[in-house]
C-alpha cells in the first residue's frame, strides 16, 4: 500500500497567522518531516498550493520555501482533482463564500474560526458539509497547548474535587498605529469588516470550556471600545467601530461558572498572554498556555485580612509547576495531524463545523447580552 498525498490548498497564508502556523509550522514541518504516520506503516503527506489575492506575495512564499505551486483563482485550483483539502485562514467575511465552493467542489473542509459571520451561516455550512459527505474541521489550536494539556490532565485525574469556578485573562496592549505601529491588523477594530473581540475570542472561550469543563448554558456580557480611534497600515486615522474588549459570565453544566475578561487595552501583569485560574474543592490551578501552577488544599495558606498591617504571604511562592511528563509539539500541527488522519481513516475529530457553529452562538450570545442588559440562554445547536 503506497502513501497518501493530499493535495491542500491553503487560502490565506499571506496572513500573519496563515502563513507563520499554519503553512511553516505545520504543513511544511509535517511534509519535512516524512509525513504523518499511520497505523499500516503509510504516511499521509501533504502537498500545499497556496492561494491569495496577491500573486507577488504568493510568489514571494513560495520562492522562500521551494514551492511550485501558487494561483490567484480560487475556482481553478478547487477543479483539480489532486486538491483534496482547502484551508482557509482567510479574514472573516471572505471565507463564507470560500467553503461553500470548496464544499460544491467535494473538497474536505479544514478553517481558522469563526467559521462564518452569523451563526444561520455557520450551520449552513456544516450542513453543506454533511450533506456533501465532506470531512471538516475547524481550528481549536488552543487545546493542543502545553498548559491546556496540562489542566486537561489535572481535569482527567480528580485534581480538583468539585469544579466550582474558572477565572480567565486574557489581552495586552495594541498600539494605536500613530506613535508606533500596532501589532494587529486594522480590520480587527472595524465590525463592517467582521472585527471585535467577542467574534474573535468567544469562539476560543467556548471551545476550551466546552471540551475541559462543559457545555455553557448561559451568557451574560459587557462590552467596550476603549479606543474610539486608531490609524491602519497606511497611517491613516480612523474610527474603530468594532469592540476591543469585552467581560463576559458564562454558565456551565453543574452551576459552574466562568468569568473571561478579554481586553486588546490592557498591560500585562501576567506570566503568560492568558491565564486561566480554576478553584475547585480540592485544588487549584493557574494555567497559561505554556505553563501550568497548582495549589492542593493541603497545601493552602491560611489568608487572614488585615489591611492595617503587611500581608507576610508570598502567596505566589507557594504554587507548583506541574510537569512536562512528554514533549508537547506545536499546537496547530498536532491538530493538522490529527485533521488529516481524519481525512484519510475517518479517526474521530470532534472539531467539526458544528462545534465551531456552537462557538459562534456564544459569541452572538456575548454581543445580544451586551445590547439588551440581559442573560443570555444558549439553546441547543443541531443539524436539522
Amino acid at each position: 500500500m503506497g502513501d497518501h498525498v493530499l493535495g491542500v490548498a491553503m487560502n490565506g497564508v499571506t496572513g500573519r497567522m496563515g502563513y507563520r502556523q499554519h503553512l511553516a509550522r505545520s504543513i511544511l514541518a509535517i511534509r519535512e518531516a516524512g509525513g504523518v504516520s499511520l497505523p499500516d506503516g503509510t504516511r499521509i503527506i501533504p502537498e500545499p498550493i497556496l492561494v491569495g489575492r496577491s500573486e507577488r506575495k504568493l510568489r514571494e512564499i513560495a520562492e522562500r520555501h521551494g514551492l511550485e505551486r501558487y494561483s490567484t483563482d480560487l475556482d481553478a485550483v478547487l477543479a483539480e482533482d489532486a486538491v483534496s483539502i482547502y484551508f482557509d485562514a482567510q479574514i472573516t467575511h471572505a471565507r463564507e463564500a470560500a467553503v461553500r465552493a470548496a464544499i460544491a467542489a467535494g473538497k474536505h473542509v479544514y478553517v481558522e474560526k469563526p467559521t462564518a459571520g452569523t451563526l444561520a451561516s455557520a450551520l449552513e455550512l456544516a450542513k453543506l458539509a454533511r450533506d456533501a459527505g465532506v470531512r471538516n474541521g475547524v481550528v481549536q489550536d488552543k487545546l493542543f497547548l502545553p498548559g491546556l494539556l496540562k489542566l486537561r490532565r489535572l481535569v482527567e485525574s480528580g485534581f480538583f474535587g468539585r469544579i466550582l469556578s474558572i477565572r480567565g485573562e486574557f489581552g495586552y496592549w495594541v498600539f494605536e498605529g500613530d506613535w508606533q505601529p500596532a501589532q494587529r491588523p486594522s480590520w480587527n477594530y472595524r465590525a463592517e469588516e467582521g472585527g471585535g473581540m467577542v467574534l474573535d475570542m468567544f469562539p476560543h472561550w467556548h471551545y476550551i470550556l466546552e471540551h475541559l469543563f462543559g457545555p455553557v448554558r448561559t451568557v451574560t456580557a459587557k462590552v467596550a471600545t476603549h479606543i474610539p480611534r486608531r490609524w491602519d497600515e497606511r497611517g491613516d486615522p480612523y474610527d474603530a467601530t468594532a469592540d476591543d474588549s469585552a467581560y463576559g459570565i458564562f454558565e456551565l453544566d453543574g452551576g459552574v461558572l466562568a468569568q473571561i475578561n478579554s481586553s486588546w487595552s490592557v498591560r500585562v501583569a501576567r506570566d503568560e498572554l492568558v491565564e486561566f485560574q480554576v478553584d475547585g474543592t480540592h485544588g487549584s490551578a493557574v494555567a497559561g498556555l505554556r505553563t501550568c501552577r497548582v495549589q492542593h488544599r493541603s497545601a493552602t495558606p491560611k489568608a487572614v485580612w488585615n489591611p492595617d498591617i503587611e500581608d507576610p504571604g508570598r502567596y505566589r511562592d507557594l504554587w507548583e509547576q506541574v510537569p512536562d511528563n512528554t514533549e508537547f509539539p506545536n499546537g496547530f500541527r498536532a491538530q493538522w495531524e490529527d485533521f488529516l488522519k481524519h481525512v484519510v481513516t475517518g479517526s474521530p475529530f470532534p472539531h467539526d463545523l458544528l462545534a465551531g457553529a456552537r462557538g459562534l452562538q456564544m459569541a452572538e450570545a456575548g454581543l445580544q447580552s451586551a445590547r439588551t442588559g440581559s442573560t443570555v440562554e444558549l439553546d441547543e445547536v443541531t443539524l436539522s
